[in-house]
């Protein structure tokens, strides 16, 4: 490979990403991609509908980065949620915006959307190469490949391999070790958007599955409406992901099962009840059945007889939980390149000429259109500063 040409490692979007501002500086980009067919996490994520973005002000859309809003701003700024609709909107798939904000292409599904992308990238000069594993590097960029190993010495190279779970999908974390070998500090790997451990009772088998709706969740200082759902293995969801950082951090879950109801009105709505009535007609006259329920039943027995002290605990119902899933099963993960290691182009500062996007760099956000937003912004920001530094190598 010459040095006129870039070399993007991970075909998912923020990879595609970075190829696509490299093609647009007109340096012809190789993207490598270990599993046999590009982006299968983004084409997973949109099986039931796509989430592009969240159709919100900036000023709102950043705090959902947390501590790192003020790093990821800028970058969000130049490409964040205006950006993501008009440059899906100019590859001819139409988006809305549903009742919540968030952003969904109209085919509700990720695939039209990547093969227009996939089209105009090649139309544009892009080589893509399937099943070349990265494995190494050592006087280059080693991989394995189905023509057996090869190595590459480009000037300017885009890591964009995702983070650590979905390892089916190609988001393995591999990465990680080749490069703490090159003595570049890293975040461990912690799940994040994941559901949580329980272990129930027999009671609850005949619920598994069954959601939880017209509820709030509560974690620590946080409160989030939102739906769950009851399985096997504990309780997932959106209003789980919601909170899943929290959770995961210490915080213990309680749930508001009236969230539309303030305590004193629910205190009063319990006191009125017949005093003979059983505590399990008691709930369902208040509007419980089916999952929400069967949840009160096995938490909270024995249920108290006070009215204020079970409207207390209706309000705010402790869930036992051991632990989050696994990090292969989250949707996504924390932990990975910090920001200490990258300079403001997102180049490894140990590695001049290679610059890191998407997953791989230590910055969280929950679902919603936020992490695939970021994805886009930061692979986009590193194929820029790629394509500068090999212009800067021509002319010097």
């Amino acid at each position: 490979m010459t040095t006129d040409h870039a070399l993007v490692i991970g075909a998912g979007p923020a990879g595609l990403m970075a190829a696509d501002q490299l093609l647009r500086a007109g340096v012809p980009t190789l993207v490598v991609e270990a599993k046999p067919s590009p982006a299968r996490k983004f084409l997973m994520a949109g099986k039931s509908g796509l989430n592009l973005t969240k159709d919100e002000p900036l000023s709102e859309f950043v705090p959902n980065y947390a501590e790192s809003g003020d790093w990821l701003r800028p970058m969000l700024a130049e490409f964040g949620p205006a950006q993501v609709q008009a440059w899906a909107r100019a590859l001819g798939c139409d988006v809305f915006t549903g009742t919540s904000g968030r952003v969904f292409p109209r085919a509700m599904k990720a695939s039209p959307l990547l093969r227009a992308w996939l089209r105009d990238l090649g139309a544009r000069g892009l080589d893509l190469r399937t099943r070349w594993r990265w494995t190494g590097l050592s006087e280059g960029f080693v991989f394995d490949t189905p023509q057996g190993p090869q190595t590459l010495r480009p000037v300017a190279t885009v890591l964009a391999l995702g983070g650590a779970s979905w390892a089916r999908l190609g988001s393995d974390g591999a990465w990680a070790s080749i490069l703490a070998a090159q003595g570049i500090p890293l975040v461990p790997f912690q799940p994040a958007n994941m559901g949580f451990l329980a272990a129930w009772s027999p009671h609850m088998t005949p619920h598994f599955g069954a959601p939880l709706k017209s509820i709030a969740l509560i974690a620590g200082a946080q409160r989030a409406r939102g739906e769950a759902v009851i399985s096997a293995r504990g309780i997932e969801g959106g209003g789980i992901y919601a909170v899943s950082r929290a959770l995961r951090d210490g915080a213990a879950l309680h749930i508001d099962l009236f969230p539309d109801i303030d305590l004193a009105r629910l205190t009063e709505r319990l006191a009125a009840r017949p005093r003979a009535e059983s505590a399990t007609n008691s709930l369902k006259k208040l509007g419980l059945s089916g999952a929400r329920l069967a949840l009160v039943l096995e938490c909270a027995r024995p249920l108290p007889a006070d009215a204020a002290a079970r409207a207390r605990l209706l309000k705010s119902l402790p869930i036992p939980l051991t632990g989050p899933r696994p990090t292969d099963e989250a949707i996504s993960t924390a932990g990975g390149i910090p920001r200490s290691a990258l300079d403001a182009d997102l180049m490894l500062t140990a590695l001049p000429g290679v610059f890191a996007a998407g997953e791989m760099l230590d910055w969280e956000a929950p679902t919603g259109g936020y992490l695939l937003t970021a994805c886009f912004a930061t692979g986009r920001i590193a194929g820029q500063a790629a394509a500068r530094f090999i212009a800067r190598s021509r002319s010097g």
